[in-house]
């Protein structure tokens, strides 16, 4: 099997590949995102077509203040980030991919927008080497803190990038953002202007997604309410991070995630200053 040519490693011509339901060589292509388990929710079923895959996580799914840990029994942040650890190799293992293609940048949980700078250089860098064209990962919804500043970091690092003559082209995944009813998962913030491809799984996709889902044992409260029928994406667009996602209705500010609106914002600014960049990155 051939690796995808150069001109469907664009986003359009990556979700034409993406759609077609076949394996797809991937060498370079990454799926980025936040915690372990990110991976499962948003491309899970797609995993196992993407031979080649760089699969990148850029916390290690602990939150120091370890009111998450202790109720899953663990003494330290340290422990119950090793836990998390074996429950992604486990999981990338179900979806066919190795130890070695998993990536992971140490960051602790719900931290990463305080280290926004550093961890856009550590990607550039990571994309760089291996000639990354194609990322999957989070949309900017207001959801979760790390997946916005997930978000962020990818798209700066694209923008570094680009001023060395890199073409990144980003793939987004929609995982949860706030309505007035609660929150909405694995749904997109609806935009007319921009096309979704949205596959709908088999029974073996499904019953693959679930497996990969139970993988994470720690978490099995949290994923209950994620469906294993259909994976959503789209072409992300040129994001201006200053602005607030979702008309700026949070759902982080609704439990204590360490993040606010304003205190976003004065960070993204902070990063964009230190990274010499623009505001849409």
């Amino acid at each position: 099997m051939k690796p995808c040519p150069a001109r469907e490693l664009s986003g359009p011509g990556f979700l034409t590949r993406l759609a077609g339901g076949n394996p797809i060589v991937v060498q370079r292509v990454a799926v980025v995102v936040a915690h372990p388990d990110d991976e499962t929710l948003g491309c899970g079923a797609q995993l196992p077509r993407l031979q080649g895959v760089t699969l990148a996580h850029v916390t290690d799914g602990a939150p120091r203040n370890m009111r998450d840990g202790e109720a899953h029994g663990f003494a330290t942040p340290d422990a119950y980030a090793a836990a998390r650890r074996r429950e992604l190799e486990a999981a990338a293992e179900i979806a066919g991919i190795g130890p070695e293609a998993l990536i992971g940048l140490g960051v602790p949980d719900q931290e990463t927008a305080l280290c926004l700078p550093e961890t856009t250089r550590r990607l550039a860098a990571l994309f760089e080497q291996q000639g990354i064209a194609v990322i999957l990962t989070h949309a900017y919804e207001g959801g979760h803190p790390d997946h916005d500043a997930v978000a962020f970091a990818v798209h700066a690092a694209r923008g570094l990038l680009e001023g060395s003559g890199q073409s990144v082209a980003i793939i987004e995944m929609p995982l949860y953002h706030a309505s007035p009813a609660g929150w909405i998962t694995q749904r997109f913030i609806s935009d007319p202007e921009r096309a979704e491809l949205a596959i709908w799984l088999n029974e073996d996709e499904r019953a693959l997604k679930r497996r990969m889902m139970a993988a994470h044992a720690t978490q099995q409260g949290a994923l209950a309410s994620f469906a294993t029928a259909f994976e959503r994406f789209r072409a992300a667009p040129a994001y201006d991070f200053t602005v607030l996602p979702n008309g700026g209705d949070l759902l982080y500010e609704r439990y204590d995630w360490g993040m606010t609106g304003a205190r976003w914002q004065a960070l993204v600014r902070e990063a964009l200053a230190e990274l010499r960049l623009e505001a849409a990155a």
